[in-house]
């Protein structure tokens, strides 16, 4: 198999630039052969990061565009190795036939995420500045775009060395008190791996209690939208999602399933759920539909209960208010607004202390909810000195490696030797070790990957 992979690597569809990249053994070469410079210094000669204006050929040689081309060489590049890049147009036939004309010259296809893997592999990124290229790419809010720019930036790998360079530290002055008795080397005190363990265990525990946030940032608040049926959820689903995402009619019952949509609210991804209207009836559909609502109503962090500001309340109401109030978080939104009000609003603010009065229909009053929706999931400020666990993966090394570091604080107060207690602190190296990729099986790394993209 080549080791000179290719790949389009701008998002598929017309656009006005189109990107083609290379990496690997004879990238220059290879892309010299599709890209013709106007001027006398061919792309193989260029400096590196120099961009060249020219043509770009298919596999016979014919132009079918212009465009710019550049080379970074090993190790001064994104993977560490030989780079090109060719921009065009973004013409999805010109890509294919420039992307074919890289083929013929000696390229395979780029496997997804392997231009990633490649940087990984040659020290460039490790394993959480890899996942967090993903995440930057999947970003749907300005705090996980922040957040995502943050580890890609090493935030996380730092706070990570800081506890591993630390444990290191201490196992290598043990085993240099074992090894060379004879040696001028300060003794091997308890003190010195009390310190460690404590620092350790601060970091860890600290990490560990980021994840909830690090989640909600990347994946988003599962949030149910609550309600008898025609109160309005249908229609205030298709204003926070911006289009006609569910069906909106005046016949009860019309949502029989729960609906599935994304919207950020407040500068917070909410994985929002429409459900059917909670009632008792005979249609074996919608029961199940109701059955369901209820079920995404346990499993939700945020409720937004939807209630008729133009009716009183109804039994149907009490039940769908005493659900919502099970929730994590609820906030009220009395609908309607825009029809003569009836409901008693005040009444409800005792029990609702973020509720607001909304038209579902026009807008009118929606814009209150994203600072509810705010202050209830705050999304941080994503700074470099903030860093969070974002993936279950990142959860499970640090949680084996702040247990050993545990076992071996317990070891240490009951006055265990030091090469036993020092059993747990290698394990614990070991866990921070797969973090970042010092120490990670091969199936791990291929599971990272595989959330990438084709030419990232």
């Amino acid at each position: 198999m080549s080791q000179l992979i290719a790949a389009v690597a701008t998002p598929p569809g017309t656009g006005g630039v189109g990107i083609l990249r290379l990496s690997g053994p004879g990238a220059a070469e290879t892309a010299a052969r599709v890209f013709r410079p106007v001027g006398k210094t061919p792309l193989t000669q260029v400096p590196d990061r120099q961009m060249l204006y020219g043509t770009v050929q298919d596999r016979e040689g014919r132009t079918i565009d212009t465009g710019l081309a550049f080379v970074s060489r090993a190790p001064h590049s994104y993977t560490g190795e030989e780079t090109a890049e060719i921009q065009c147009h973004g013409s999805p036939m010109v890509l294919s036939l420039a992307l074919e004309a890289l083929f013929a010259a000696g390229a395979r296809q780029a496997l997804p995420g392997e231009f990633t893997k490649r940087a990984f592999l040659n020290g460039k990124l490790d394993l959480t500045q890899a996942e967090a290229v993903i995440d930057l790419i999947d970003a749907e809010t300005p705090a996980a775009a922040r957040q995502a720019a943050s580890r890609l930036g090493g935030a996380l790998s730092r706070t990570i060395g800081r506890v591993y360079h630390g444990l290191v530290d201490v196992t290598a002055h043990f085993h240099a008190v074992l090894d060379y008795p004879d040696e001028d080397i300060d003794p091997f005190r308890a003190e010195t791996i009390a310190a460690a363990l404590e620092t350790g265990l601060e970091e860890t525990s600290r990490l560990l209690a980021t994840y909830d946030r690090g989640r909600q940032l990347t994946f988003g608040v599962p949030c149910a939208i609550l309600g008898r049926p025609n109160v309005g959820k249908s229609s205030l689903l298709n204003a926070l999602v911006g289009y006609d995402r569910a069906i909106v009619t005046q016949i009860p019952g019309t949502t029989r399933d729960t609906i599935e949509a994304r919207a950020s609210v407040g500068g917070v991804l909410l994985n929002l759920t429409d459900t059917a209207g909670l009632r008792e009836t005979g249609d074996e559909a919608e029961r199940l539909g109701v059955a369901r609502s209820r079920a995404a109503a346990a499993e939700a962090r945020l409720v937004l209960l939807v209630l008729d500001g133009g009716a009183a309340l109804t039994q149907e109401d009490r039940e769908a208010i005493a659900l919502a109030q099970e929730a994590p978080a609820c906030i009220c939104l009395v609908n309607k607004s825009d029809l003569p009000p009836v409901l008693d609003v005040e009444a409800l603010r005792g029990q609702f202390p973020h509720l607001c009065t909304v038209s579902a229909q026009n807008g009118e009053g929606l814009e209150q909810l994203g600072p509810m929706v705010a202050a209830l999931f705050p999304p941080g400020t994503g700074s470099e000195g903030e860093t969070l666990l974002t993936n279950a993966r990142q959860v499970e090394a640090v949680s084996r490696a702040r247990e050993s570091l545990e076992r071996a604080g317990e070891g240490l107060r009951q006055g265990m030797p030091p090469d036993l207690l020092l059993s747990d602190v290698e394990e614990a190296l070991e866990a921070l070790g797969e973090l970042t990729g010092r120490a990670v099986r091969e199936d791990i790394t291929s599971r990272i990957f595989e959330r990438f993209c084709v030419g990232k």
